[in-house]
């Protein structure tokens, strides 16, 4: 199985950028030449040019490696394939027809020159070839030279496929927006992977790159306050990209790791082709328009084939608004599926994917007992642990604004500390023996009762116990960035010592004067 590795340049020298722009202008210039001679033939009813025809018309007319070029035609051609295939479906799409000022560098894996940590890229006779200090995975063959906010050197390298199917068992896959996957096999599991996160991420970057633009609109094009706004955005959209793809990565890794636990040998994907199509208002368009399940698909087959499972895509149409018990159909509404003719409720993406297994394998399953709910990875710790993202609290730390009082912040947590909202960091699930947390809000600080002593959970009902609350925030005095954990569990600890000693004596006073108004 052939794997694609990214690795970003992120420090390249004055002359290889100059090397990298002169080559990627004459790769435009090829990709143009292919377009005319390619328009010319279809325009004159002529036979269309095939890969000789390209290479022999290209060749020796530009500042470039020959196999270069020759990649250049290759991939041309092959777009002309897949725009031919598409129009014989029915889908609306034009030929090659714009014109590139430039273009992605490919050399093929007999022209790449790889020493230990080192590897050469020819650019062409009479030249200097492009050196780049990388040191690539084993098997390395074809590189590709793309900008993407940012130089990238996509490396194609070989990995072995996996000599046995996990087993015989079927699952179907429900790609969504808000959860990225919903998994169900025919013994009865299954499986919800999160998507919040990336659907934040998004969000985040939307509006990180709209502050941008707006800024930019008031310059003028090509002013050095207009080329340090465009380094700007690029720098953070290709941060925001490296974090979505990642939590991609997670999150299909997930989905492949459920399959081969439950023995998956076949694995039906279905693709929502068809959910961009309607309007839905500009913010719900923005989301469709993000929504990125290409490649969900594809990296669900790239992590199938080299787990051994058989995966394979189709339609989906239909399948979330019928019921998998009574198969009537409604439109839903809301994250649960509820039917309003027989009764039945459940997971609205775990519904369609269980109506997936009529389609792909022609037989019916029954509404899994048991979901398991999974989130990609695990959460930033610049992120709240709370359901709902603590943005208010990133920027108050971003402005370095004094916490205010009766809030809770999600940034001063140490790293042993529970979650606060009793949620599962790994899967999500809330748990049932989650305690209920002692919120010191001036200080940012949350105790759990199990942290303290019995003495503190006997007397946290204690009124003067709760009073004080307002009097420790007075005596924790200490720098940004210091950890009030212990310090704070000594002073409850005194505390309620104290109180503890008190409440002896007055028990025994009072026990005194019980005994005194009972004597004769």
């Amino acid at each position: 199985m052939e794997c694609i590795k990214i690795l970003p340049l992120k420090h390249l020298t004055h002359f290889q950028h100059e090397q990298i722009w002169s080559a990627r202008l004459e790769a435009g210039k090829v990709w143009n030449q292919c377009r005319d001679i390619h328009l010319e033939a279809r325009s004159s009813s002529q036979l269309w040019p095939n890969r000789t025809d390209l290479q022999q018309a290209t060749k020796g007319l530009y500042a470039m490696h020959s196999q270069s070029v020759q990649m250049i035609c290759h991939t041309f051609l092959q777009n002309i394939d897949t725009t031919r295939k598409l129009r014989k479906s029915g889908v609306k799409i034009r030929y090659p027809y714009k014109t590139k000022h430039t273009y992605t560098l490919m050399w093929p894996a007999q022209a790449v020159k790889v020493t230990e940590n080192r590897v050469i890229l020819p650019m062409g006779r009479g030249r200097e070839p492009l050196v780049l200090n990388l040191k690539l995975p084993e098997g390395a063959g074809a590189c590709k030279l793309v900008f993407n906010d940012g130089y990238e050197l996509h490396v194609t390298y070989h990995v072995d496929d996996a000599q046995e199917s996990p087993g015989t068992r079927k699952a179907c896959v429900d790609l969504g927006e808000i959860h990225q996957a919903a998994v169900s096999t025919d013994s009865g599991q299954a499986i919800v992977v999160s998507g919040r996160g990336i659907r934040s991420l998004k969000r985040q970057r939307s509006k990180a790159l709209g502050e941008i633009a707006q800024k930019r609109s008031r310059c003028k094009k090509g002013s050095k306050r207009y080329r340090k706004l465009q380094k700007a955005r690029r720098k953070v959209s290709k941060r925001y990209q490296q974090r979505i793809r990642d939590l991609r990565h997670k999150g299909t890794r997930k989905v492949i790791n459920f399959c081969i636990e439950q023995q998956v040998g076949s694995l039906f994907v279905g693709n929502p082709h068809g959910v961009r199509e309607k309007k839905s208002g500009r913010k719900h368009n923005q989301r469709m328009s993000n929504w990125e399940f290409g490649r969900d698909i594809q990296y669900l087959k790239e992590k199938s084939v080299k787990a051994g499972i058989q995966c394979f895509t189709g339609s989906e149409r239909g399948t979330s608004s019928q019921c998998p018990e009574c198969s009537h159909r409604q439109k839903p509404k809301g994250r649960q599926w509820k039917c309003k003719k027989c009764g039945f409720s459940g997971h609205r993406d775990v519904v369609g994917s269980v109506n997936m297994h009529p389609i792909a394998f022609n037989s019916k399953i029954g509404f899994p007992q048991h979901i398991t709910y999974l989130r990609p990875g695990y959460l930033s710790r610049r992120r709240s642990s709370s359901l709902d993202t603590g943005q208010s609290c990133l920027k108050r730390r971003r402005g370095h604004k004094p916490y205010a009082g009766g809030q809770q912040s999600c940034l001063r947590k140490s790293e042993h500390q529970p979650p606060t909202c009793g949620v599962s960091q790994e899967t999500g699930h809330r748990s049932e023996v989650a305690q209920k947390p002692i919120l010191f809000t001036g200080l940012g600080v949350s105790l759990g009762l199990g942290e303290l002593s019995p003495l503190a959970q006997e007397l946290f009902t204690l009124k003067e116990f709760q009073i004080f609350f307002a009097e420790i925030q007075k005596q924790v005095d200490a720098p940004r960035g210091t950890d009030y954990r212990q310090a704070t569990l000594d002073l409850l600890e005194q505390e309620l010592n104290r109180l503890k000693a008190e409440k002896d004596a007055l028990s025994a006073s009072s026990a005194i004067n019980q005994t005194q108004t009972h004597q004769p």
